[in-house]
């Protein structure tokens, strides 16, 4: 009789894979006993990476989520897991030590027992501080092995690597295959070279379906030594998210493991709260393409955890570029057609940009940095001609040791801009910041919470955080939800009635308003549906108590106009560490001016000649076009 092998369910990842959101505190409340009651999982994977931020985005308060969300777990005796970042922590760019370190704390005082802390490099040094935080906080630390595919990235590779910080004292390992395209045969090698010196050493393994080497994998390394097996369900399974709980059931049976039994009817009724979920609105945000496996993937090598966003990043950047092509009389593009130069243009960029592994942000910034490419060269501009300041610090060794070589080209680039390559330690960019952020709580009058839980959740992500505390994060989520349930009827309006089509509901082709409660507050909320021009796609909140009508934009001032580059969400500032300019100040040509949030990464502008600013025309957080005026400078 061969082993034992136990199951996590990566639920929250299912969602993040499939599409934008993650369900309600209240939904996952409900789903949590069914869970509990199939009988068959050690583990349950309830928050991390992208969970937080997504709370923030549709205005739920995160630290009541993941309390409430892993208290059945821990009174079932099921262990909880989360994915974090090492130096990225829980976003995009990296964090303070301080803050890294009360993250641990507050985490395992909300209830999660195991931190699954990865590298979006596999640089060793970003790891090794969250190994001591989170022994120090009571968590199990599990390390992960970013699993990619090329010259560089061997067996012997993450072999060296995985005994590295099992030495540094991680607890467990796990094998992050994020976008499935780790080989059956290496992976096992993988596994048996870590088992055959550590073999006390748990090993997990994670995996997405898309380009369709995951069951093949499991076995492997199941008989390779491996203990956890992550899976997920439907009707979330395969695609871009993970393989079937069911398929992986039997097979590892008829292998003859010991593997635990499935409660099908508790089995019925997760599945069916999770169709539930998706048609009152998660689905919304799901791109059919997402529920595919397609090896396309292989070539790429994109992870299942992004492809879930990528569709609709994709949609927006096609509306771009066919504006573009609209302005100059050329024939417009499809979705497939962009999807396919964008797969080329990763497979031409990432080893030119040093081999990151393709895993969050490495993966988003070297795909953004490819969709820039496509988007400028199908305007007739150059390559390369918008790099992220985030996307920089990659290139350059603040956030970390890249595993390739950069091309000359990109190394050239640098120079002319006189950028300065970094070799040191990347936590040492990043100073502590916890005071800092005490204090301004202090002067709004926030309570920093159980445990500091709210002081971690401003330090880790400060605009999010301001959006969500003001309201008006939910009063932009409830809006876009409405909008697009709006467009979604009149599509199956349209499509299934049988009177002429001048019959079915049509959209209004003006901004209407509608009124949100968010903690008492009534809102009035302008929501526009369709093209609309210029006009932001999402809505602008205001107190009910205060208008009567939708605000206008701001009047714009004296000066040239200073455009956004592209579509996403404006800001003044990324961080508190910098100071955000203000009407009347003075700057010089190539001044950083502002921000364009865009695909998860902030893209700076830059002041084209020098002069006075006369007006800004946007809120930070606001949605702008491509094009929009952002501000005026004399």
């Amino acid at each position: 009789m061969k082993r034992e092998i136990k199951f996590s369910l990566v639920f929250r990842d299912m969602w993040q894979s499939a599409g934008k959101y993650v369900p309600t505190v209240d939904q996952l409340v409900r789903v949590a006993p069914a869970i509990i009651e199939m009988g068959c999982f050690a583990r349950v994977e309830t928050n991390g990476g992208g969970f937080e931020q997504v709370n923030l985005l549709f205005g739920e308060n995160p630290n009541k989520a993941v309390r409430e969300w892993t208290k059945p777990f821990h009174e079932a005796g099921i262990q909880t897991h989360m994915l974090d970042r090492a130096l990225n922590g829980l976003r995009m760019s990296p964090v303070p030590a301080d803050v890294r370190q009360l993250f641990y704390k507050v985490k395992k005082a909300q209830g999660t027992d195991i931190t699954r802390t990865f590298c979006g490099l596999n640089d060793v040094r970003n790891i090794a501080p969250s190994i001591q935080y989170a022994k120090e906080a009571g968590m199990i630390s599990q390390c992960a092995l970013s699993i990619t595919h090329s010259p560089i990235h061997t067996v012997e590779y993450y072999t060296k690597m995985a005994l590295e910080l099992i030495e540094l004292g991680a607890d467990e390992i796990c094998i992050k295959d994020m976008a499935g395209i780790g080989r059956p045969y290496s992976l096992g090698q993988i596994v048996k070279n870590i088992k055959s010196k550590y073999p006390e050493i748990p090993i997990q393994y994670h995996s997405h379906a898309g380009p369709g080497f995951s069951i093949a994998s499991i076995l492997e390394v199941c008989d390779a030594g491996c203990d956890y097996i992550d899976v997920g369900m439907e009707p979330l399974s395969w695609g871009t998210g993970h393989a079937d709980l069911l398929t992986v059931q039997a097979m590892l049976k008829d292998a003859g493991y010991i593997v635990p039994e499935i409660n099908m009817e508790a089995y019925m009724k997760v599945r069916s709260m999770v169709q539930e979920f998706m048609d009152d609105w998660l689905g919304l945000y799901i791109s059919p393409k997402n529920r595919l496996m397609n090896s396309l993937l292989i070539a790429p090598g994109l992870p299942g955890g992004m492809m879930g966003s990528l569709m609709a990043d994709l949609e927006k950047n096609l509306e771009t570029i066919n504006k573009s092509k609209q302005k100059n009389n050329l024939a417009l593009m499809t979705q497939d057609q962009l999807l396919i130069k964008l797969f080329d243009e990763v497979a031409y960029v990432w080893p030119r940009v040093g081999y990151p592994p393709l895993v969050t942000p490495f993966s988003q910034y070297v795909k953004n940095l490819a969709m820039m490419n496509v988007m400028q060269m199908e305007k007739g501009k150059a390559r390369w001609s918008m790099i992220a300041d985030d996307i920089w610090d990659m290139l350059l060794g603040k956030a970390g040791r890249l595993p390739g070589t950069l091309a000359p080209e990109i190394i050239e680039k640098a120079k002319a801009e006189g950028r300065e390559f970094f070799t040191g330690d990347p936590q040492t960019n990043y100073p502590d910041a916890l005071d800092k952020y005490r204090k301004m709580m202090n002067e709004k009058q926030w309570e920093v919470g159980e445990d500091d839980e709210e002081l971690f959740e401003y330090a880790m992500h400060p605009a999010q955080y301001e959006a969500y505390r003001s309201g008006k994060a939910k009063v932009e989520f409830i809006a876009d939800v409405a909008k697009r349930k709006a467009e979604k009827a009149n599509e199956g309006q349209a499509a299934t009635s049988s009177a002429p089509a001048t019959t079915a509901m049509v959209l209004p082709t003006t901004p209407q308003v509608m009124s949100v409660d968010v903690n008492g507050q009534s809102y009035r909320v302008t929501v526009a549906f369709g093209d609309t021009g210029n006009t932001p796609a999402t809505p602008a909140a205001t107190p009910q108590a205060a208008v009567t009508a939708p605000a206008s934009a701001p009047a714009s001032g004296a000066g040239q106009e200073v455009l956004s580059p592209l579509e996403g969400k404006f800001f003044l500032v990324k961080d508190t560490s910098e100071t955000p300019l203000k009407v009347g100040d003075m700057v010089k040509k190539g001044d950083l001016l502002c921000y364009v949030e865009a695909m998860k990464t902030y893209n700076a502008v830059r002041s084209e000649f020098d002069g006075t600013i006369t007006a800004i025309l946007l809120t930070p957080g606001d949605t702008v076009g491509e094009d929009d005026v952002i501000m005026t400078i004399q």
